[in-house]
């Protein structure tokens, strides 16, 4: 029983002990010190990236889209790469020339390279036309993206 009493003992001096040596709040009333630190100032933070959106940066007003920004160029250069159908692919001795019909109801021919509202053409085979879209989206990492539209036969037209 005394080899209880001497650990309990142990135990009050020195919780008595920590507490009388940890510094004490300032009373209720009495103003805070204001703590000094030693060194050079913090540097300017830099954020890297890797493929991630800056969580820094205000997405207020970004990612307008394209078809929100006014009036639109005339003919193709104003007509957005969802808003064509391909109707026709033709060859000639330079390579393929695509024929779009736009929202319009007109026909454009198209070739590589060339520039719409929201993107360009980036290749024509005997098949189909590949789209370069510019993306919008300020949440997505990727700045452009492919579409392929392609002919369709007779039979897919049909019902």
């Amino acid at each position: 029983m005394s080899k209880t009493l001497v650990v309990a003992a142990a135990l009050v001096v020195t919780a008595v002990i920590a507490t009388s040596a940890s510094p004490q709040p300032p009373a209720a009333g009495t103003p805070a010190q204001p703590v000094e630190r030693s060194g050079p100032p913090p540097s300017v933070f830099t954020y890297q990236a890797a493929g991630r959106r800056d969580p820094f940066v205000s997405l207020a007003g970004r990612g307008a889209s394209p078809q929100s920004t006014g009036a639109r160029p005339a003919g193709l250069p104003g007509i957005l790469i969802n808003e064509v159908s391909l109707k026709g692919i033709m060859k000639e001795r330079s390579g393929f020339i695509a024929l779009v019909q736009g929202p319009d109801k007109k026909t454009y021919p198209v070739r590589q390279g060339q520039r719409l509202l929201d993107g360009s053409v980036k290749s024509i085979s005997q098949d189909a036309v590949v789209f370069s879209q510019d993306v919008n989206d300020p949440l997505s990492t990727v700045k452009q993206k492919e579409v392929r539209k392609t002919l369709r036969s007779g039979e897919e037209n049909r019902g």
